[in-house]
């Protein structure tokens, strides 16, 4: 027996040879991992494994599978971003977001329907936590009107949360 039987070689290259390389997770198992933190849309998923795909044509069979294993649906993934949403924003702003993450439509327009019925509520919920109070002057209406507009909330219902916009008597 000699004394190399007991290591790994060395290639000319300066690779050891008889060990196979640590190459990290499967691509599966990364994806599984990515949607047991938390839904992920399909568009966004493929995204994230792109870097760790060896060949890209290899990415859409496989979401197609974790889609078939039920792991992967873009409707579970609309509900979950309606949940983290939905108290804070607006219905235009959720959708525009559902659109970007490559949500198909009939998933979007249920969204909508869901979120308009609120809409007004949830509004008025954050208005209440920022402000609590309608606005003494024009320029007040304006801040409390631009911050609830950049949540993505309809102007119908700013309109008729902050009431007239108040005259500014100077």
């Amino acid at each position: 027996m000699s004394s190399n039987d007991d290591f790994e070689t060395m290639s000319p290259a300066g690779d050891i040879t008889g060990v196979p390389k640590k190459t990290g997770p499967t691509l599966k198992a990364r994806a599984i991992g990515y949607l047991s933190r938390r839904e992920h849309s399909r568009q966004e998923l493929g995204r994230k494994l792109a870097p760790y795909a060896q060949d890209a044509n290899e990415i859409e069979p496989l979401l197609d599978q974790l889609e078939g294993e039920n792991w992967l649906s873009n409707e579970r993934f609309a509900h979950s971003l309606l949940n983290r949403r939905a108290s804070r924003q607006g219905a235009s702003r959720i959708l525009n977001e559902l659109r970007q993450h490559g949500v198909n439509d009939a998933a979007i327009a249920e969204a909508g329907r869901q979120l308009h019925t609120t809409e007004l509520e949830r509004a008025r919920a954050v208005w209440e936590k920022k402000f609590g109070q309608l606005p003494s002057n024009a320029k007040e209406y304006a801040r409390q009107y631009r911050f609830l507009a950049s949540r993505g909330f309809a102007a119908e219902s700013l309109r008729r949360i902050l009431g007239n916009i108040p005259y500014d008597a100077d």
